[in-house]
């Protein structure tokens, strides 16, 4: 078994239905709390006392409304409708809290990056260094219709426009000011030295930022950079950019694939494949004993909605299942959507066929993720093996009900793990970054560093 340090993150979202739809209405559920303010500070002063690595904050922006052609399940099931901003949540969770870690979902497609740069940094300054950024490119087409598009831009043209939006981001936080910019000279009443603040000069194919970044350097500079892209073109701009990966799947052995692809594509392009977090979508039904864990995993799924899960799935695939009979088995077919979603079920592991009845059940508690009902033992000794057979390096753990499934594995998996050595006793860093790699700052060799000052890139 690994004795490698296990990185946890918490899988939420700004809603009442995240990864289980229908779970809202369980009893035990409290995820329509989560206009309350109250239901955040309580959250993230749970997960700190369990010392989880951050709070990972899913978003999107538009509704799923791809089964029946229509939202009508997705709203009806609360499938991540209605949904709040994801940023807004951060201060209040950093009041109450020292060293948790925030990694917030931002799209690269419908907002420009030189405001995005600046609430980035602002969430840094206000966090004292504990704010990471995941990367997405948007999948919903409902999401680009309401944002003034005819329709979704293509999967790979979204990748080729998250590139650009990223440089002009890395030149904003690393190139624009110098560290000693703000000087707060009384005697000679200048706040910030003019000579240390440098335009970015920056004129691509789809953006054009020709001053300076608005913010002084914040903690960080650049957030830490997460991104979940599974698909070829996805994993390429992972293993170029990202600090964490956060893959979604139900099986080790699919995981397995994952992470070599990704860990085999980082080395190519010469980065050291292990500097590379991998964190895995991971359900834990805690009980005293195997068969209380059982009986309450079979209750949740009572619980758990047949048409919510597939209005998810459908918006993850871009495929309407309302007219697939429940034993169809699934196919591949080729969309905008994400592709790794519909990969999973069909390509990865073609030993598996699932139907689509199957799909909608798994799916219904816990999302595309292993969901692991038992014993606070055998839920570590079950994470223990990911990480062995996967090479997985954590997990983002998604909850059945809220705040009940967070707050069991603090108080009973969490002891088991940090008994065994797995999970930190005490947070190693004061920023976020500190913490996952033991610096502040983007490493050195990192495509980001080629933009700060005094620099030299060939070409650039």
């Amino acid at each position: 078994m690994t004795e490698k340090r296990i990185y946890l993150n918490a899988f939420e979202m700004n809603c009442a239905g995240h990864q289980s739809p229908g779970l809202w209405s369980h009893a035990d559920d409290e995820s329509h709390r989560y206009t309350d303010m109250d239901y955040w500070t309580e959250l993230a002063q749970t997960l700190e006392r369990g010392r989880f690595d951050a709070v990972f904050l899913a978003d999107v922006l538009g509704t799923y409304d791809v089964y029946n052609d229509s939202r009508d399940a997705a709203v009806r099931q609360a499938a991540q409708v209605p949904l709040n901003d994801p940023m807004f949540v951060v201060p209040l969770m950093a009041n109450v809290t020292k060293n948790l870690g925030f990694g917030v979902t931002a799209s690269t497609s419908y907002e420009h990056p030189y405001s995005f740069a600046r609430r980035m940094s602002t969430l840094d300054h206000l966090t004292k260094g504990r704010v990471g950024w995941n990367i997405v490119t948007s999948y919903l087409n409902s999401a680009a219709i309401n944002l003034g598009l005819d329709k979704q831009l293509g999967h790979d043209e979204r990748y080729e426009i998250a590139e650009e939006y990223l440089e002009v981001c890395y030149k904003l936080w690393e190139g624009s000011w110098e560290d000693d910019a703000v000087i707060r000279d009384v005697e000679r009443k200048w706040y910030t030295d003019p000579d240390k603040i440098h335009d970015i000069g920056h004129e691509g194919k789809h953006f054009k930022v020709p001053g300076a970044h608005l913010s002084e350097p914040s903690p960080q500079r650049t957030p830490v950079i997460y991104q979940a892209g599974a698909s070829s073109r996805g994993r390429a701009f992972a293993a170029e950019h990202a600090e964490c990966v956060f893959i979604s799947v139900p099986t080790i052995s699919i995981a397995k694939t994952m992470v070599n692809k990704l860990r085999a594509e980082a080395e190519a392009i010469g980065r050291n494949p292990d500097e590379i977090k991998v964190l895995c979508l991971f359900t834990p039904i805690v009980g005293k004993t195997q068969e209380e864990a059982e009986e309450k995993y079979l209750d949740y799924k009572k619980h758990a909605s047949y048409e919510g899960a597939l209005a998810l799935f459908g918006g993850w695939t871009g495929i309407d299942f309302s007219g697939y009979d429940p034993d169809e088995k699934l196919r591949f077919i080729q969309n905008d959507a994400i592709h790794s979603a519909i990969e999973t079920f069909t390509k990865i592991d073609p030993e598996k066929q699932w139907t689509v009845e199957e799909v909608a059940e798994f799916v219904g508690v816990g999302g595309i993720g292993p969901v692991v009902a038992g014993t606070p033992e055998n839920i570590a000794d079950t994470m223990q093996e990911w990480v062995d057979e996967a090479g997985v390096d954590g997990f983002n753990i998604a909850y059945a009900v809220t705040p009940g499934t967070f707050t069991e594995f603090v108080d009973d998996v969490v002891p088991v793990l940090q008994e065994r050595g797995l999970v930190q006793k005490e947070y190693e860093g004061d920023t976020l970054r500190a913490n996952l790699s033991g610096q502040d700052q983007l490493a050195k060799h990192h495509p980001g560093k080629n933009y700060q000052i005094g620099v030299e890139v060939p070409g650039r």
